[in-house]
């Protein structure tokens, strides 16, 4: 069983390219619709997460949905698999705690690299095409391995750890979901079509479109689906937004 979030396609694609035939794929937004965290293992069978890497450390919502699960029986061999644009941090080290309080531990943790979709504060913004396709063609072959990996359940730590990880994770991150993870200044401009894509991309569903104009609800992650998949590039975030670039997987293909 792999339960995961994506919101720009990023990390749906590595599960997709993780998962065996005949295992359950679980979208986590989709599971706590469904409004049962009640979740069945046979004997043996493996456990896995796969997700982006928000701000050094997995996205509060993925961490909520572990510690709320409930679990019967063991899994025979647990893993989670990041992606993430450049650093990692101590993305293992929370997503263990994450795990413990479930009663769960953890066997082996990957990251793989993929394109960086950030671009809500000064100085950060996609990758130019042509390293972001670099990092995509790279990332086939190393699904590939670390699908054989997983495959053979070993127990590794794969993780890209970088510069000042106890600064990012343990200082930043609590300001970025204080100061950055609500959607007060999502907003759109007059370049809007009224499409409705930014509704139908939101992992959420936090988008509706009021008088032909997205209107965000509050409960928002701030994936940046909305802005990603606009068409006219006409939803921003406040002003940090402007004049930067957009990205999701399978744009180009």
């Amino acid at each position: 069983m792999i339960f995961y979030f994506s919101g720009l396609g990023n990390s749906q694609h590595v599960a997709e390219g993780l998962v065996e035939e005949g295992e359950r794929l679980i979208f986590i937004p989709a599971a706590e619709r469904a409004g049962s965290l009640d979740f069945t293992f046979e004997n043996g069978e493996r456990l896995g997460f796969v997700f982006p890497v928000y701000s050094w450390r997995a996205p509060r919502l993925v961490s909520e949905f572990v510690r709320k699960m409930r679990l019967k029986g063991r899994p025979g061999y647990t893993f989670m698999v990041c992606t993430c644009g450049d650093d990692c941090a101590k993305t293992e080290h929370y997503f263990r705690q994450d795990l413990l309080q479930a009663g769960l531990s953890l066997d082996a943790a990957i990251a793989i690299q993929m394109p960086n979709t950030y671009v809500c504060l000064p100085g950060m913004n996609v990758d130019p095409a042509e390293l972001a396709n670099d990092k995509l063609h790279k990332a086939e072959q190393r699904i590939a391995e670390v699908k054989a990996l997983l495959r053979r359940r070993e127990e590794v730590s794969q993780m890209l750890v970088t510069g000042i990880p106890g600064i990012k994770s343990d200082i930043i991150q609590p300001l970025f979901y204080r100061l950055l993870v609500k959607d007060k200044k999502f907003h759109s401009s007059n370049a809007c079509i009224s499409c409705g894509l930014c509704a139908k991309s939101c992992p959420l569903e936090n988008i509706k479109m009021v008088d032909g104009r997205p209107q965000w609800q509050g409960n928002c992650t701030t994936c940046l689906s909305c802005y990603h998949h606009c068409p006219q590039h006409a939803i921003h975030f406040g002003k940090a937004t402007e004049n930067k670039g957009q990205y999701y997987f399978g744009q180009n293909q």
